[in-house]
């Protein structure tokens, strides 16, 4: 191929999990236990390839190679490492090494480790192939890939025994029982992705029916496939239905209920999916793809309302999942909900950054949240673990009190949760969601103040479920469940170093980025300028310096997004704290006290009646209309009708034809004259 050193180094970031998951089942046949070193092992090489790329990538420099592929229509295999890809294939790379470490430590014991052990790296392999392509097709195959190892590592505990559902048992919604198997959960994560899966296919392939390419460069570099497709007003369809892959594969609205039954996995897997690959690859298509599609609009060959279906969808996700995490009593489901939302604050900026005049400030913002929240989720997650490690539950109302046994998890658990709630100055959360704050406020659009409102009340909604989450867990009384675990003799202790170094060090992260937050946002931004004005002609806006009535070091910062970042901080967080940890006010009592709390806490807890409505529409009418199929056509039309009605047809045509046959050989000469005779006179007339 004539590769150079960064070149390879780029096959290798995802080759080289994809080796590893092939070797993983024959280490396992001579040592169960060396599979982790391997694991481990080979994922650290993977992350160390990425590194290698980023002194090249921050000086916005590109890595592209190609391999012939399919000859026949000219199509190429290949990587483009890009500074967006480059950041991404470490954010994956690195994290994804992390929670391998933690997985030692969490899977230490399990009897299936092997089998474990392959899916996850062939999860990272995908994930990385996703990043790097240069071409939507060789992607197509990373997205499935990952959906294929999603469906695998959410329902990896198959025997679905009952510690490894999610739901409470016996609990339903409009007559439907939500309390999932992991088998159940794995199915429904890879049919519910396979139908955003499913549009994005289409889309690719109407491009390619103007284009003749799936390559990205291509696609870029010649743009009379895209006035075609805008003639045939066939352009802004093809976009949606490669968002609708996005939509699928990121958990957004309406494709949004599969995330929550994806807990029953291992929680090195949740920690996997919700903080460096699944749900992020949604994000990643459309940051790869967005430059594009605003290029092409500053052309004049595509309009706004691409962008402002990517903004509503992240807007509608974000507030509609942020609500459900302020009632439910599952610790991961908490982390899951949470984690849909924040893909939505992430689409809401990628999306409002097509719908301004300087793009580079939504796409920065988007972008920059993606890299925070993989930090601070990740570790929250892999915290969350080993609680449940410890506890032996996944329902907080079975902890409480535990700041004292476990003072290294509680420690970084506030950390990584003042992150996720964007505490002021300190945490990368901060700063990356008061980015998003001033790129949708500074916009102009027409939507930017709803879209404005949406963003910061999800952030108090955020601050108030994250406080709660932690006054639930680690503060008050210890519960009755651990009550009875330290009486039968089960000492509640801190998890294994294996597991809470990784967690801590993500922890540690996001408050020391967050100090030099500021500085290191506009790093990213600077950076994207110049990739956004190379690889796609975007510009940005040089605008007069207008003075500031801010502090020197915020002086850059827009002060209505600062202060509603500000607001929204300590309205959620103080509103938790007098719930959940100064316990002031009964929060069972509040909700009971009042008709429209009460009613509200029920909608929300049923999950808007979404989910049940979907399983209402897509699964239990199907089935009931497929019953109704079988039992009146079927067995009447088909079993009855066609299976007696003409078994007996049958049989009586036997009986006609048998009553000629008389075995006189005269009769038989009679009949053929007759017949004789008959066709002759025809054939006179």
């Amino acid at each position: 191929m004539g590769l150079d050193f960064g070149g390879l180094n780029a096959w290798l970031i995802w080759i080289v999990p994809f080796i590893a998951a092939l070797i993983i089942p024959a280490v396992g046949k001579g040592s169960k236990k060396a599979t982790g070193y391997v694991a481990v092992g080979l994922s650290l090489a993977s992350a160390l390839f990425a590194a290698s790329l980023l002194p090249g990538a921050l000086e916005a420099h590109e890595v592209h190679e190609q391999i012939s592929w399919i000859s026949s229509i000219g199509l190429k295999a290949g990587v483009l490492a890009d500074p967006l890809a480059v950041i991404m294939a470490n954010v994956v790379g690195w994290i994804s090494f992390l929670i391998m470490v933690y997985s030692t430590g969490y899977m230490k014991g399990d009897k299936d480790i092997v089998r474990f052990w392959f899916w996850m790296l062939f999860f990272i392999g995908s994930m990385q192939l996703i990043v790097l392509s240069d071409n939507l097709l060789q992607l197509f195959f990373g997205w499935e890939g990952v959906g294929l190892a999603s469906y695998a590592l959410i329902g990896f505990w198959y025997r679905d025994k009952a510690q490894h559902h999610v739901g409470r048992e016996g609990y339903t919604a409009l007559g439907l029982m939500e309390y999932y198997s992991p088998t159940h959960a794995g199915m429904k994560a890879f049919i519910m992705t396979k139908v955003g899966d499913v549009m994005m296919l289409a889309g690719m392939f109407l491009i390619f029916a103007f284009a003749g390419t799936f390559g990205f460069k291509e696609l870029v570099g010649e743009t009379t496939w895209a006035t075609s497709m805008a003639a045939e007003g066939l352009l802004i369809p093809a976009a949606v239905l490669l968002f609708g892959g996005a939509i699928g594969k990121s958990a957004q609205f309406p494709l949004n209920e599969w995330l929550l039954e994806a807990m029953t996995g291992p929680t090195a897997v949740s920690a996997l999916i919700h903080a460096a690959t699944m749900v992020k690859a949604g994000v990643f298509l459309v940051a790869r793809l967005g430059p594009l599609f605003f290029a092409l609009g500053a052309a004049g060959i595509l309009a706004d309302q691409f962008f402002e279906i990517i903004a509503w969808v992240g807007a509608i996700t974000a507030i509609l999942l942020a609500t459900q995490g302020m009632v439910n009593t599952e610790i991961k489901k908490v982390l899951a909900y949470s984690t849909g939302s924040q893909i939505g604050y992430m689409m809401m900026a990628l999306g409002i950054a097509g719908l301004s005049e300087q793009f580079v400030d939504g796409y920065t913002a988007g972008f920059f949240h993606l890299i925070s929240h993989a930090m601070f989720k990740a570790s929250l997650f892999m915290a969350a673990g080993s609680l449940l490690h410890v506890v032996g539950s996944r329902f907080m109302t079975d902890m409480g009190g535990l700041r004292k046994q476990m003072r290294k998890t509680y420690a970084f658990m506030w950390a990584a949760g003042l992150a996720l709630m964007g505490a002021p100055f300190i945490t990368t959360g901060f700063w990356s969601k008061d980015a998003i704050f001033a790129a949708v406020y500074e916009s102009g659009n027409t939507w930017a103040l709803p879209i404005f409102i949406i963003a910061v009340l999800t952030a108090v909604i955020t601050a108030f479920y994250t406080t709660r989450m932690i006054g639930m867990v680690f503060f008050g009384k210890n519960s009755k469940h651990i009550e009875k675990m330290e009486s039968e003799g089960h000492h509640i202790h801190e998890a294994p170093k294996s597991m809470w170094i990784p967690y801590g060090i993500l922890a540690v992260l996001t408050i020391g980025i967050g100090i030099i937050g500021l500085s290191a946002e506009e790093g990213i931004h600077e950076l994207f300028t110049e990739y956004l004005a190379e690889s796609f002609g975007i510009h940005s806006i040089e605008h007069g310096v207008e003075e500031s009535m801010l502090p020197g070091f915020l002086a850059g910062l827009n002060p209505i997004a600062l202060g509603s970042s500000l607001i929204a901080f300590a309205v959620g967080f103080g509103l938790g704290y007098i719930f959940y940890i100064g316990r002031w006010v009964d929060p069972v009592k509040f909700i009971n006290s009042n008709l429209f709390f009460y009613s509200l806490h029920k909608v929300i807890l049923n999950r808007w009646y979404l989910n049940a409505m979907i399983y209402w529409v897509f699964v239990v009418a199907p089935l009931w209309f497929a019953r109704g199929i079988w039992r009146y056509f079927e067995r009447t039309a088909i079993d009855i009708g066609m299976n007696v009605g003409l078994e007996r047809a049958v049989a009586w045509s036997a009986k006609v034809v048998q009553g000629t046959q008389t075995g006189v050989a005269q009769s038989y000469l009679y009949v053929f004259g007759a017949g004789l005779l008959f066709v002759v006179l025809i054939l006179l007339i």
